[in-house]
């Protein structure tokens, strides 16, 4: 689809097959609205949850966040996401997340504690086999949830020297290189007892990484030394007002491309959070509602910010407030059981 011949900028949608989701879904995004508008869909790869756009804007990779554990290949320079290739399996269970690095798709994988490396041809398709998978190892104190390793998230640093694991069951983060295509634990850095990391961020001068954390709602503030790949947690922030009536579940967390507002999400809460960036650390200003219920993961493009609200099926798009950071909400779409949005370069 164009716009006076030139095409409209594209936002992918993930979801949960298993409860009900379309899969992927394509949409355009109306530049002065930020309004997402479906343009078509693939519901070919079960539980699609989280995607990743190849730098040229031209694949796309999906994490199937099942049991089995598998990644795949989609072309998007079309209006519809064509598979590119058979999905591949990660041999893990339950990815959660994946980011491309040193020329491989690397995958998070809750359920099994690891994370895996697949190469990624010159044209953009998948290698038939995982090339290596790193077994995270260690636990937490929180009896039901950090019985052993669960990696929920692998990125690369803003370098691109060094791929970041976070790892809800044992309270860490490696910081990892890839050695003959297999993932290799450079350091680990523990954070609080029984904090569970989640998500991490990083601020755009790449001297500080947000982390927000799923069992205690909070987020740590840590500097990065990309020199060294040496991170080194500072201060810890609390993401609501008050205490929260029972588990809050943080989710997600975007860094303002200027660096200077920091924004969360708490599906237990149905809220998201504002943080103001101060020179020794963060600065909670603000709570707004959702605009849906349980938001899994939160966006920000173009001068708005997009919730994936997984339990009421919807993505919600807020004006973002130049000068506060404060989402102001203006409108919606239905996608049940919605779980990430990323945005065409």
């Amino acid at each position: 689809m164009t716009d006076g011949g030139r095409r409209q900028r594209r936002a992918y949608i993930g979801s949960f097959t298993a409860a009900g989701g379309p899969g992927i879904l394509t949409a355009t995004v109306a530049p002065d609205s930020g309004a997402l508008t479906v343009v078509s869909g693939t519901d070919g790869l079960a539980d699609p949850s989280y995607l990743a756009l190849a730098p040229d804007g031209d694949t796309l990779y999906a994490v199937s966040e099942t049991a089995e554990g598998a990644v795949a290949a989609y072309r998007v320079s079309g209006d519809r996401p064509e598979p590119a290739g058979r999905p591949v399996p990660v041999e893990g269970d339950g990815p959660t997340h994946l980011s491309l690095y040193a020329g491989h798709v690397l995958t998070a994988n809750y359920g099994s504690g690891t994370v895996t490396a697949v190469p990624v041809r010159a044209d953009g398709t998948l290698a038939r086999s995982a090339s290596g998978v790193l077994r995270h190892t260690g636990s937490g104190p929180h009896a039901q949830r950090q019985q052993g390793p669960h990696a929920h998230q692998v990125r690369p640093d803003p370098s691109g020297r060094w791929a970041v694991s976070v790892d809800l069951g044992t309270d860490s983060v490696r910081i990892c290189t890839l050695t003959d295509g297999a993932p290799a634990v450079h350091r680990e850095v523990a954070l609080r007892p029984g904090s569970g990391p989640r998500h991490l961020a990083f601020h755009p001068d790449g001297s500080q990484a947000y982390v927000v954390n799923e069992l205690a709602p909070t987020v740590t503030v840590c500097h990065w030394d990309a020199d060294d790949g040496v991170l080194k947690p500072l201060t810890e922030v609390p993401l609501l007002p008050g205490a929260p009536a029972g588990d809050a579940y943080p989710s997600g967390i975007a860094v303002s491309p200027d660096g200077r507002f920091v924004w969360t999400a708490t599906r237990g809460e149905d809220v998201l959070s504002v943080f103001v960036v101060e020179p020794d650390g963060l600065r909670l200003s603000a709570t707004v509602p959702c605009g849906g219920h349980w938001p899994r993961d939160i966006a920000v493009s173009g001068g708005f910010l997009y919730a994936a609200n997984e339990r009421s099926g919807d993505v919600t798009w807020f004006a973002l407030d130049p000068a506060t950071g404060i989402p102001r909400r203006t409108g919606s779409l239905a996608v049940p059981a919605a779980s990430c949005v990323i945005f065409a370069p």
